[in-house]
């Protein structure tokens, strides 16, 4: 058995089908982990959901912003964007199908057996992962329940920023999906500032990439993500960036994470205009 994480798809389904070609990818013996961003801004959202979702258990997938858009979108809490490609997930025949397999994916999956931490975007320095875990959990239970709809009515916003304990309802939550999801950069207290997509480097003054906050307290786990394309690949010491821009005509990038870590990629054709 191989386990592969990939890193986001975004509808780039022809990249897809060549990654999971060059692995040897078994559904019968092999598992694959996602980052999140199944869907969005590449041509071929829909299949890239029915095959995820073909592969059952054979393949975990955590929940990313583009997968919690197409959800908002699909229940009239946000609108279409011009550079949006889901309007052939909202017209299937499965649609509603789809969408609730969507809805009931994790927002965080941890394996004790190998020792890693898959989510969309990172976690927050001040939580640890018995933090991580609960709160991800939270939001999993907002979005599985019968009131999902006054979570995705109120998801969107860049407040509150900075965790606080206390924090309830729906800015709690909001934080949550905001820290999983969307986060980059924070600056030296640990408050999220999500308006900067740039590479390390380019930032404004002030801000840290999330994983380089001091004294941050998920130190000790080995955490796989994507969401960062401007990033690229990022392999350090308990830090595994694997977003490397497949919808912009980078690639495509399989981490093997059972056991030694070595990477896979295939080339992609650019879907969109950085």
């Amino acid at each position: 058995m191989a386990i592969y994480a990939i890193g986001d798809v975004q509808g780039c389904f022809a990249s897809l089908q060549q990654l999971l070609e060059k692995i040897r990818f078994d559904p019968t013996a092999d598992q694959l982990w996602f980052t999140g961003d199944l869907v969005n801004r590449g041509p071929q959202s829909l299949e890239v959901l029915r095959l995820v979702k073909s592969f059952g258990d054979s393949a975990i997938t955590v929940l990313g912003n583009h997968d919690l858009h197409l959800l908002a979108v699909s229940e009239g809490f946000s609108t279409l964007k011009p550079l949006d490609t889901l309007d052939d997930i909202l017209r299937a025949a499965d649609r509603d199908e789809l969408l609730y397999w969507l809805r009931h994916r994790p927002l965080l999956h941890h394996s004790v057996e190998h020792n890693k931490t898959l989510v969309h975007a990172g976690l927050p320095p001040i939580w640890d992962l018995t933090t991580a875990q609960q709160c991800a959990s939270e939001v999993e239970q907002a979005l599985r329940g019968e009131q999902y709809h006054d979570f995705l009515r109120h998801m969107y916003g860049n407040e509150p920023s900075l965790w606080q304990t206390d924090l309830t309802g729906l800015e709690r939550l909001r934080y949550i999906t905001n820290a999983l999801t969307r986060m980059r950069y924070c600056d030296a207290d640990g408050r999220l500032e999500l308006k900067s997509k740039m590479a390390p480097g380019k930032q404004p003054a002030g801000l840290i990439p999330w994983y380089e906050v001091t004294q941050r307290r998920n130190q000790n786990l080995n955490i796989v993500f994507g969401h960062w394309s401007t990033h690229g690949e990022h392999f350090i010491p308990g830090i595994y960036a694997l977003d490397t821009g497949c919808l912009w005509g980078g690639s495509l990038t399989a981490l093997r994470v059972d056991g030694e870590t070595y990477r896979t990629q295939v080339n992609c054709a650019a879907q969109q205009h950085p």
